[in-house]
């Protein structure tokens, strides 16, 4: 059991009620202090999603939050660790080079905030302090 010394510690359905904005926040602040972001995937990789625009993949703050996605359509889909260190190297240029977007913590209702990788990157980075 793992104890969460953080106040802002949230139960799910508390956080499936946040705005789009707000789930964003929460999910720069997950990543920044557990250093893992999570996605989806099946037998073919990475579970891709296609808005009017863009081709994103999405991404969850926890294995929570993205097993809750695995229904329907995704039920073969399980959550997938991305390490963040790994995400930095490799994901963000990957992601760029393909003209990929992420969809930042996509609930059923609501696919979310879509950011280019390199815009989550720079939110998590400690060494950009971000003035709201």
């Amino acid at each position: 059991m793992r104890v969460n010394m953080s106040n802002k510690t949230k139960s799910v359905s508390e956080l499936m009620n946040l705005t789009p904005e707000g789930r964003y926040d929460y999910m720069v602040e997950q990543i920044k202090s557990e250093k893992i972001i999570w996605t989806l995937q099946d037998q073919d990789g990475c579970v891709m999603l296609t808005t009017e625009d863009e081709d994103c993949i999405p991404m969850w703050p926890s294995e929570e939050t993205a097993a809750l996605w695995a229904v329907d359509e995704w039920k073969d889909c399980e959550p997938l660790a991305i390490p963040l260190d790994e995400f930095q190297e490799r994901w963000v240029s990957g992601m760029e080079d393909d003209d990929l977007f992420i969809a930042v913590f996509p609930v059923q209702e609501d696919l979310g905030v879509v950011v280019p990788p390199f815009e989550m990157n720079e939110r998590i980075s400690p060494k950009k302090q971000q003035k709201h």
